[in-house]
């Protein structure tokens, strides 16, 4: 109806840290017209006068919205008439945005963890945090919701949505957990700085390579199969040591590992036929940019 009633705005500003007390009085300072209410003026009133440099951020935010939108509607008219190595560059461009924008969101997301983690610390009464009832854009509510409700599939949360979507994600935060409570246990004591020396022929490092993939629905037995080949083929590659498939639950999602000997077998299999092949397939099979991840591991470990 154009105005938020308290309920509304706890349900949407509710952050895990300030608790129900604390956001009625922050209610109850923006509501200068004293209606129980709040309305479009009264909201942008009170936050335009604690903006500082996030003024300047936003209003590149939303410059980049209108760059990204005219970008988006030029490549919708000109795509299906352009030649495959114009169809070629404008895949890869958008690819590149993707990242780029994943990137940024992750550091803002670290941001935002770490500096409710900080407020948490340094608050002296304990309160009951007001915990967020409705779902933020993206996926920080639900790790908001995992950190501040237990892991537990018994839990009372296992009901909502985001633990049966990510149940087997909350199985791995739990082992995890377990693991990180085992170590803090434990005196642990490191050995001074010491230059490691390679043996000859000794194993360096390992490529550990993630692809996590959305799949549009009609195209998946397509995409499955194309996947099948692919594993298939990389498998028989000399400098491979595993590849394994991960499908989750929702959206058609898959994440495929593979553990290759060193860098120069990786970068080998990129230039494989098989692995060209399966490149150029999928991306008429996914619903974005496949988002691939790739990290060395000493090989001693």
């Amino acid at each position: 109806d154009g105005k938020l009633s308290f309920d509304e705005f706890q349900a949407y500003f509710a952050d895990g840290v300030l608790s129900g007390e604390e956001l009625s009085e922050l209610f109850h300072t923006i509501d200068t017209h004293n209606t129980d209410n709040l309305d479009t003026e009264e909201l942008c009133d009170y936050f335009s006068k604690h903006l500082g440099e996030y003024e300047n951020v936003l209003s590149v935010l939303e410059d980049l919205n209108i760059t990204i939108l005219k970008a988006m509607d030029k490549t919708k008219k000109d795509y299906q008439e352009a030649s495959n190595l114009e169809q070629f560059v404008t895949r890869f461009l958008l690819k590149e945005t993707l990242n780029q924008l994943q990137s940024l969101q992750s550091s803002l997301e670290c941001a935002m963890e770490t500096t409710e983690e900080q407020t948490r610390q340094e608050r002296k009464d304990p309160t009951n945090p007001e915990v967020l009832s409705i779902q933020w854009p993206g996926k920080r509510s639900a790790r908001r919701l995992q950190r501040n409700s237990s892991l537990s599939t018994n839990s009372p949360h296992s009901s909502t949505g985001w633990i049966e979507e990510d149940s087997q994600w909350v199985t791995q935060i739990n082992r995890l957990q377990k693991l990180i409570d085992r170590l803090e246990k434990k005196d642990l004591k490191f050995e001074p700085f010491e230059e490691e020396v390679l043996e000859e022929n000794a194993r360096s490092h390992i490529m550990i390579v993630q692809h996590q993939m959305s799949v549009i629905e009609e195209k998946i037995e397509e995409f499955r199969l194309a996947l099948k080949q692919y594993v298939e083929s990389a498998s028989t590659q000399g400098g491979c040591l595993h590849v394994a498939i991960q499908k989750l639950p929702s959206n058609f999602r898959f994440i495929v590992y593979e553990f290759w000997e060193n860098g120069s077998a990786w970068n080998s299999h990129l230039e494989m036929n098989y692995s060209k092949t399966f490149q150029r397939s999928s991306v008429d099979f996914l619903e974005t940019p496949e988002l691939l991840t790739t990290m060395l591991v000493p090989g001693k470990y």
